[in-house]
């Protein structure tokens, strides 16, 4: 029972926040509807452009983002979030619609496809980003730790719907219309930032910290940190364990599947089970697990799993197996072993928190993809698919080991109280 009213506590409304609330749910849900419906066609379209090519759209994804990056940078540090907010949703909203003509007019076209790859992946992180930077601009401390598990909620029900409806309108419309609903669901996203905007500018607690810091900086702090580079390692070990699954499941769909719109909708299936589960686990499992469970065990479950998953598949090469195993790795990235990630920083300074945080969500993550994908196509010239999946279990051995460390590093830190960016090699 006193676990039940601390929960209605803690999502009881005080004068003013609940028309706030609402508009902030309603956008994230926007948000996310509007990426998963385009993700399935991004995933298709990987398809479309040869699966042995995937490793050059990884390329060419690094590549883009790191032109882009600085020019989005200067646009952060020069303009106050409430007047850049809705141009950069309209110039992607933009984009999204000018994808729909070409695809009319060129219709499975093997260089508009990567195009449109790339693009999805550069599009997928800038617009969580800047939401995420919005609600601290609207938010202060005590608001963001009873009201943001509620926003956040909205953007997993967005994940849920956006696939759904691909599954449910793509064979009537077909991809490219698609993308026309995304669009408009994109646009939704600047009625809900105009209605939010006069709550703009309350929160005290550092709006910038998201975007802050440089590259430089962030690179430096993690070189003098054994525990984060625990958790660069980490990150790289998720990002090639993901990549070599994505390329795996790219070769199944490519050979079970042949009709484009179809591929679009197995793709949205699997979405919608990695998007349900993931609400699940962020409710459910997860509050238990960081509760009951040592803090070790819980960092180390889903690489565990995904040992077991990737034996599995190694047995057992078909699309059903396959399609398991992504979507429990998906759903406990997202709902377990983010949120586990996020809790290792809770003990450290702010530069460590809002500069190696994001050296390591970015770089690392990113130049992780890009390297995954080149080790999974140089390891593909000589070895099978079950070759490939046994080395993913191999590799995930190796993250499941650092996982634990990093764990009991991490129990050790937080029960001395010590700064965890003194912990020097």
């Amino acid at each position: 029972m006193k676990s039940l009213a601390s929960v209605r506590n803690a999502f009881r409304f005080r004068p003013g926040e609940a028309k706030m609330v609402m508009w902030s749910f309603l956008y994230f849900f926007s948000l996310l509807t509007s990426y998963y419906m385009l993700r399935p066609i991004r995933e298709q379209m990987g398809v479309a452009a040869g699966v042995k090519n995937l490793q050059w759209l990884f390329t060419g994804t690094l590549l883009v983002m790191l032109l882009v990056q600085p020019i989005y940078g200067k646009i952060v540090s020069s303009w106050p979030r409430k007047v850049f907010l809705p141009f950069i949703y309209l110039f992607f909203a933009s984009n999204i619609v000018l994808f729909y003509f070409l695809f009319s007019r060129y219709d499975q076209n093997v260089i508009l496809a990567r195009v449109f790859f790339i693009w999805v992946s550069v599009f997928n992180l800038f617009i969580v980003s800047v939401f995420w930077s919005y609600m601290a601009d609207i938010y202060d401390k005590e608001q963001g730790k009873r009201l943001f598990g509620l926003i956040a909620a909205g953007g997993s029900v967005g994940a849920i719907t956006g696939p759904l409806l691909t599954v449910m309108l793509v064979k009537e419309l077909g991809s490219s219309r698609l993308m026309l609903v995304s669009a408009g669901f994109l646009l939704f996203c600047i009625v809900c930032i105009f209605a939010l905007r006069r709550y703009a500018g309350r929160s005290r607690v550092n709006p910038e910290a998201p975007m802050g810091g440089s590259v430089l900086e962030g690179l430096q702090l993690v070189l003098k940190s054994r525990y984060l580079q625990y958790i660069a390692l980490i990150t790289f070990f998720a990002t090639l364990t993901g990549t070599f699954l994505y390329f795996m499941q790219a070769i199944l769909v490519d050979r079970y599947f042949h009709d484009p719109h179809l591929q679009t909708q197995v793709f949205a299936k699997i979405d919608l089970a990695t998007n349900s589960l993931t609400l699940i686990f962020q409710l459910i499992v997860t509050p238990i697990l960081l509760t009951r469970w040592r803090f070790a065990m819980v960092l180390a479950l889903i690489p565990l799993a995904m040992s077991v998953g990737f034996t599995t598949l190694a047995l057992v090469p078909v699309f059903t197996v396959m399609a398991v195993v992504q979507v429990i790795r998906r759903s406990g990235a997202y709902g377990i072993l983010n949120p586990s990630m996020n809790v290792l920083y809770t003990a450290v300074d702010e530069r460590t928190k809002y500069k190696a945080k994001n050296f390591i969500d970015t770089v690392i993550y990113r130049t992780g993809d890009t390297a995954s994908g080149w080790i999974y196509h140089t390891l593909s010239l000589f070895m099978g698919f079950s070759a490939l999946a046994l080395v993913g279990a191999a590799i995930s051995l190796m993250w499941t080991r650092v996982a634990w460390k990093l764990g009991l590093m991490s129990e050790k830190k937080h029960a001395h109280h010590e700064d965890i960016s003194d912990t020097l090699l």
